[in-house]
């Protein structure tokens, strides 16, 4: 594990801003192997040295990756003033985390939150062509000919649709799993065929399945194997 400045160190595990942390190290309240740290610019390794930020202990992973089950109602961003994010879910308030694309605010289900920019760019990639599944409702029945056109591609305007697989559930509901990720897509694809969806939830993104037994807002870290299946992507 690589060597960090103090201050950034202890700003990525939520200790406070690089200032709020500075005045922490001038009153003594920041210790190294127990000794009161000297100064934000110290460098420290993690993995060898002991920190603590007012008498806790702090622990830190070089890359995490949660997977969260986003409830309605909070969007997919880092920071916003008027809305609650998919951040604000966490315990955990490291700066250098965000979430794996975007889901809409009224969309619920899977999402990837991690500090791994590598990992997070190829499960985006539009060259890689990642599969996303979602289960959707709509308003009114969908079209027997519905999975034929999702099949086939679907003309949206600004762009077509790759072929996309389309399992109906029942008349109003269904699976539907797409290989790109464009903007409001999933529900676009549903007009297009003359229904509106009323409910979308992502049920899997790449080798990713979401955990049902998650509540909704909750979330938890990624097994080994699910680590390594979105890192060998």
């Amino acid at each position: 594990m690589a060597e960090y400045r103090l201050d950034k160190f202890l700003a990525l595990n939520g200790v406070g801003t690089r200032s709020q942390v500075k005045e922490l190290i001038r009153k003594g309240l920041i210790r190294i192997n127990g000794e009161a740290a000297k100064k934000p610019e110290q460098k420290i390794d993690p993995q060898k040295d002991q920190i603590t930020a007012e008498g806790r202990i702090l622990n830190f992973s070089e890359t995490v990756y949660y997977m969260l089950h986003k409830p309605a109602g909070v969007i997919t961003a880092t920071d916003d003033k008027r809305h609650q994010t998919v951040m604000d879910l966490l315990e955990e308030k490291r700066t250098d985390l965000f979430p794996v694309g975007r889901l809409d605010i009224d969309t619920e289900g899977l999402l990837l939150i991690t500090n791994d920019g590598e990992t997070g760019h190829r499960l985006l990639s539009p060259k890689r062509h990642v599969d996303k599944t979602y289960y959707v409702e709509t308003d009114s029945p969908i079209p027997s000919d519905a999975g034929e056109r999702f099949a086939a591609g679907l003309d949206l305007g600004d762009f077509t649709s790759m072929p996309a697989h389309f399992e109906l559930l029942s008349p109003n509901s269904g699976k539907l799993t797409i290989h790109e990720g464009k903007f409001h897509q999933v529900k676009r694809m549903f007009e297009a065929v003359g229904t509106t969806v009323v409910y979308l939830k992502r049920l899997t993104m790449g080798p990713l399945v979401l955990d049902e037994t998650l509540e909704k807002g909750a979330y938890r870290k990624l097994t080994e194997t699910e680590v390594e299946a979105i890192r060998t992507i």
